[in-house]
């Protein structure tokens, strides 16, 4: 048996730090290596836990200010979320096509996470609705442009036999900034007697770190994909029908999903504080951050499309109860369970769009992919708020509910196993 060297806490800090500065992966010890993960992922899944928290300090406040302080009606929320978010995935196809297009995906990475920096300083400023859904538009936007590319880049990475876990670092990391930047915001809202603009002013330096690591730590390594290949275009050609078939499930399952911000005025509608309100969206990322690395490991092992429908499945049930139920004591282990639901899709679901891709158009690929859910988010939050204002709450999470059965039903007996 050969026996392996044991390293004090101090060495393996030096070899992490050393890893940050190089390339760990072929430099620094193997014991102190995520098996399958290289450092750039490494680096973006920290890159994106400081984004997180700067964005999640300030997610769930968003609609208290817009309705409470602003005087919005939840109508106007449904409308800024989709427009926010629709408006800024069309830029997704796009930016993930270029970067397919020039072989270079750190550029569109580093623009796209300073835009949503950019945001947060905007949204300090607001005073009318009008300048929340400038401020939305231009941090959706940032996200429009980097998405697709920075998915890429961990795909490019990442051996596919691996490509489930690197998806499910990367939103375990993510999520993990989702858990801290609500716990900061509940400490700020308290200290700072809930001066909403403060708070959205500090937000902005979380972002800038997140910034600072990318632009020193990620180095991105020539790609020559093309070959003697033409460039990639800009169209379906070239993508199979399993990829197609795909983007129906996403679409009308994305029709009933609209944005969160309706789970958190629901835990508001049923009576729990804004206080409470945070700590419920706290649970939901505390349990999505633990689950997320497993179950991209699972879908490596067993397949990707069997997790998808269990948590489409998963997340049927979640709206289905959110509206009906009568006492806020239920909202606590509804977010839970929500949580494992999109731990078992998100990255799952990017790791599943980049095995049907080749590598010359993973960036397309995903492009394409993140603007079809964006677009849909427009369509899925509009009819969502105008349910909620015309009809009432349950009618919101009945019609998600339904079209998640609906997805599941189509991705289980249309789609082959993946």
């Amino acid at each position: 048996m050969v026996s392996r060297k044991k390293y004090s806490p101090r060495e393996k800090l030096s070899v992490v730090l050393e890893g940050l500065r190089g390339d760990y992966v072929e430099k620094g010890p193997k014991d102190f290596l995520i098996s399958g993960i290289k450092k750039n992922v490494f680096v973006l899944g920290l890159v994106s836990l400081f984004t997180d928290i700067s964005s999640e300090m300030i997610y769930p406040l968003v609609p208290i200010f817009l309705t409470s302080v602003l005087g919005a009606p939840v109508a106007i929320v449904g409308l800024i979320e989709g427009i926010a978010e629709s408006t800024a995935s069309i830029l997704k196809t796009f930016s993930g096509w270029l970067s397919d297009r020039f072989e270079k995906r750190k550029p569109f990475v580093l623009g796209g996470y300073s835009l949503s920096a950019l945001g947060k300083l905007l949204l300090s400023v607001a005073f009318v609705w009008p300048t929340v859904l400038m401020a939305r538009f231009v941090d959706r936007l940032g996200k429009g442009v980097r998405t697709s590319a920075r998915d890429a880049l961990i795909a490019d990475e990442t051996d596919s036999g691996s490509r489930g876990k690197a998806f499910g670092l990367h939103r375990a990391m993510d999520s993990t900034g989702a858990v801290i930047g609500p716990l900061v915001a509940l400490v700020l809202m308290a200290v700072l007697k809930e001066q909403y603009r403060l708070i959205f002013l500090l937000s902005f330096f979380p972002a800038v770190l997140g910034v600072a690591l990318l632009f020193f730590f990620v180095k991105e390594k020539k790609r020559q994909t093309f070959g003697s290949k033409e460039a990639p275009r800009l169209s379906f050609a070239g993508f199979d029908k399993n990829f197609k078939m795909l983007l129906l499930v996403v679409v009308v399952f994305g029709l009933g999903n609209s944005s969160d911000v309706f789970l958190i005025l629901r835990a508001k509608n049923l009576g729990l504080s804004a206080t409470l309100v945070v700590l419920t969206y706290v649970l939901y990322n505390v349990v999505y951050a633990a689950f997320s690395t497993p179950a991209g490991v699972l879908s490596d092992r067993m397949g990707r499309k069997r997790l998808m429908v269990g948590g489409f499945l998963v997340f049927s049930g979640v709206y289905f109860a959110l509206a009906f139920i009568s006492k806020s004591s239920y909202i606590w282990p509804l977010f839970a369970v929500y949580g494992v639901y999109i731990a078992v899709t998100e990255g799952v679901s990017r790791a599943l769009v980049t095995d049907m891709a080749q590598p010359e158009k993973r960036g397309t690929a995903l492009g394409i992919y993140h603007t079809a859910v964006g677009l849909v988010t427009f369509a899925a939050s509009l009819i969502a708020g105008l349910l909620w204002t015309y009809i009432g709450p349950a009618a919101t999470f009945v019609y998600g509910g339904a079209m998640a059965l609906l997805a599941a039903f189509i991705l289980l007996f249309f789609m082959p196993a993946g």
